[in-house]
């Protein structure tokens, strides 16, 4: 096993209420570089009753984080501007869903890089640290506030701007910012934390550490999703919250699989959003993730989810071929699933099989 000598969320505030500590706790930074904020925020909040503790020169961005994964581009344009506007910023503050996370990631990253972000997808591609960055989640289970990973859309793929420098400096946790939250959309993320415990615990670089936060991660979603006080309400709003947290942590000790590969391909094709193409994928994938994937179904059941079906036979063949094309160079996510061996079982028309189920 390689040994990963990871760096986790410096400073982690958390319970109901804490979203209220935040400017606080950006004030001992904002003498930092040009001496001010970014804040890159859902735009759902745009409207809202909703206080950002913005002062100055601060920057505030609202980004629609609903509908499509981040691109490069966007990630380019926002660097360009805030650079050129005025200049290096203190910090990099994302308020929303797990694209706002990665959103606020890259931008920490791309502020002190040359180049496209396009240049650095994929693993410690980044020449320099980025700058300090606050992650403040409004919905759980996507486990970016404790990724080392900001995933985006590119010309070519879909992929991450991975390295130690990517993980938050600071992340808040309230559990109150995320009572909002529509019940299909709570769902499909949820079940990103519940599918990343599952992936992590099948595969060959699964261990100790991961089952430990994995196990727990795995208890709360249960709990959650399939316990007799299961649903949207503030106790399970806590347990999810936590639940995010633990299984993040336990994937970057280990790997995500095969559901994961091909929710990349459906993002990148069809711009599908992260947690319902898990959800598409794991649906049929009772082959590869056993009882597990029994439990997915009960817990659509339990909250009435329509899953469409017969997707593929809506696809065209250039379609599946480009999905798969995308799923496949994922390596370090099959090896993990099939282990050293799996390019003897994994190609693209088993890959296209996959696709064809859905």
């Amino acid at each position: 096993m390689n040994h990963i000598n990871f760096n986790n969320i410096g400073k982690i505030c958390y319970g109901r209420g804490s979203y209220s500590q935040l400017g606080e706790i950006l004030e001992p930074r904002r003498n930092d570089n040009k001496g001010y904020m970014v804040f890159v925020v859902d735009d759902y909040f745009e409207d809202k009753d909703f206080s950002i503790p913005a002062k100055g020169n601060d920057l505030v961005y609202y980004i629609d984080g609903s509908h499509e994964e981040p691109k490069t581009s966007l990630i380019d344009d926002l660097r360009d501007e805030i650079l050129s506007t005025q200049g290096l910023p203190a910090g990099i503050v994302g308020i929303g869903g797990g694209s706002l996370m990665d959103i606020a990631k890259a931008l920490s990253l791309m502020v002190t890089n040359e180049g496209s972000s396009v240049l650095y997808q994929g693993l410690n591609l980044i020449k320099k640290p980025g700058i300090y960055h606050v992650g403040v989640p409004t919905i759980s289970g996507t486990g970016a506030e404790c990724s080392m990973t900001a995933v985006l859309s590119g010309p070519e793929k879909k992929l991450g701007l991975k390295c130690e420098w990517t993980v938050f400096n600071q992340v808040v946790l309230d559990p109150d910012l995320t009572t909002t939250v529509p019940t299909d959309q709570w769902f499909y993320t949820g079940m990103d934390t519940f599918i990343h415990c599952i992936e992590s615990a099948t595969g060959i670089k699964y261990n100790a550490f991961s089952k430990a936060y994995g196990d727990q991660s795995l208890e709360l979603c249960r709990e959650v999703f399939l316990g007799e006080n299961a649903g949207q309400n503030p106790e399970n709003d806590e347990k999810l919250m936590l639940a995010s947290l633990f299984g993040g942590l336990s994937l970057t000790y280990s790997e995500v699989g095969v559901c994961h590969a091909l929710s990349y391909g459906l993002s990148y094709v069809f711009g599908t959003r992260h947690g319902y193409a898990n959800c598409l994928a794991f649906n049929h994938l009772k082959d590869i993730y056993g009882e597990a994937v029994d439990e997915f179904h009960d817990m659509v059941v339990r909250f009435n989810i329509n899953l469409p079906v017969n997707m593929s036979a809506g696809w065209t063949d250039e379609e599946i071929t480009a999905m798969s094309e995308i799923a496949i160079r994922l390596e370090h996510m099959w090896n993990h699933a099939f282990g050293p061996g799996w390019k003897d079982k994994v190609d693209l028309e088993y890959i296209k099989g996959l696709y064809r189920r859905l």
